[in-house]
């Protein structure tokens, strides 16, 4: 195995000069997907396990040896896979972070719309389940030029998102649609939960969630329709109340926000924020990168994936 050190980033002035729009991130982003990552982590963590066997055949085809970079590395599942390879996570999850350093494995606190490596450090990179978590178009793009950045020319970029089209219909009525003016809202400076608009949803109460869920099934069902070409979701996680990190996190969460109480099923409910990509985004995302090809697409598991291919340097002179 050879010698790898993380060097700061160096990358060029075009990097580095990305408006402050899309290196900043979004208020939607730091409190539904950020701030419930870290509160869910350890729980979160014990239910993802299983590898995908189209992630675990794509790192199995790296030349032994070959730097493996995962970008949004959650609790570190993929990292090792392939025992013939060197891997460097990375999360803006600290305690998710925390996890995988516990567990020995090579990883660092960043984000994936600024990744701390030097350009092609790495052989490959992957992105599994990350991009639907950005809620700009401007910053899921900066996140593939990222991935792509990092690798060597003729690396390969693995990407996977939530696709819209998925396999469960049945799962779309449990998550909760947004309007894109109220994402736009999050996404600007500030916060509108001062709005009486937001105010007064319930979706952002403090309260218990009610008994029944007939009234939020049968206003479902009536914007089905509409469902149909929503993309921007609230999707719940719940935390047991009998899980240990629910007594300190759950009252912060409940004053905040960021967390209802459900009786019922006896959990605290934390929304996690997504973007959902239609049939062909990925790909028209992915096209808008310069220096790089797709070299394969498929959809698995409800899930868009493609692999991108960065382009060879020019060897005329």
């Amino acid at each position: 195995m050879r010698d790898v050190k993380v060097k700061a980033n160096s990358s060029k002035s075009t990097h580095q000069e990305e408006s402050l729009s899309v290196k900043s991130t979004p208020e939607i982003e730091k409190k539904y997907v950020h701030r419930v990552y870290d509160a869910i982590a350890p729980h979160f963590s014990s239910t993802r396990y299983a590898k995908w066997p189209k992630v675990a055949a794509f790192l199995e085809s790296l030349p032994s040896g070959s730097v493996i970079l995962d970008a949004g590395c959650g609790n570190g599942k993929y990292l090792g896979l392939n025992p013939n390879c060197f891997f460097i996570g990375c999360d803006i999850s600290n305690p998710l972070i925390r996890i995988c350093s516990e567990k020995g494995q090579e990883v660092v606190v960043a984000d994936a719309v600024n990744l701390p490596y030097r350009d092609g450090f790495g052989d490959a990179a992957i992105s599994i389940a990350v991009l639907h978590h950005l809620s700009t178009e401007e910053r899921r793009k900066s996140a593939v030029e990222e991935l792509v950045r990092v690798v060597k020319p003729g690396g390969f970029v693995l990407i996977t998102v939530w696709a819209a089209e998925q396999e469960d219909k049945s799962l779309l009525t449990k998550w909760t649609p947004l309007s894109p003016k109220y994402v736009e809202e999050w996404v600007g400076p500030g916060s509108p939960m001062d709005s009486p608009r937001v105010r007064n949803n319930p979706c952002f109460g403090l309260e218990s969630i009610p008994e029944t869920d007939v009234s939020v099934k049968e206003e479902k069902d009536k914007n089905s329709v509409e469902m149909n070409h929503q993309q921007e979701y609230f999707v719940p996680w719940h935390l047991p109340y009998h899980r240990a990190e629910v007594s300190g996190a759950s009252a912060s969460a409940l004053a905040s926000g960021l967390a209802k109480k459900d009786d019922k099923k006896g959990a605290v409910v934390y929304n996690r924020y997504y973007h959902v990509f239609s049939e062909g985004e990925l790909d028209r995302l992915a096209s808008g990168v310069g220096n790089a090809m797709i070299v394969d697409r498929f959809y698995d598991k409800s899930n868009w994936c493609i692999v991108l291919q960065k382009e060879a340097l020019n060897q005329d002179h």
